[in-house]
């Protein structure tokens, strides 16, 4: 199964976050897609969404609760490959649908 590997250094929160001039955490990501054609087209949008900043924002953990760190931004990935939809892996028979009506609400088509 392919991966995808985020590595978002820290840094510091621009205008566009909700606390300009503050430092906020990195963070470090492993994804996973299906190894299919469909699985290959979402990776190219995955990747076009990753460039327009889309991916992940600055915020406040719904995990950990911690604030000024990257957090995800409402587009579904698979942080497993295996668990089940429940344990963000697989098997997931919506996922990639949900992913790609994520991706194009943001306009990645």
């Amino acid at each position: 199964m392919p991966q995808i590997n985020y590595n978002m250094p820290p840094g510091t929160q621009g205008p566009e976050h909700p606390n300009p001039g503050m430092r906020y955490d990195g963070a470090r990501r492993t994804c996973y897609i299906p190894d299919n054609s469909e699985g290959q087209q979402l990776l190219a949008k995955l990747q076009t969404a990753f460039e327009r900043k889309l991916i992940f924002a600055v915020g406040t953990s719904t995990t950990s609760g911690k604030e000024n760190t990257v957090i995800w931004n409402g587009i579904h990935h698979k942080t497993r490959k295996d668990g089940g939809a429940e344990r963000h892996g697989f098997p997931d028979p919506t996922f990639m649908t949900r992913c790609t009506e994520e991706l194009a609400a943001r306009g990645v088509v």
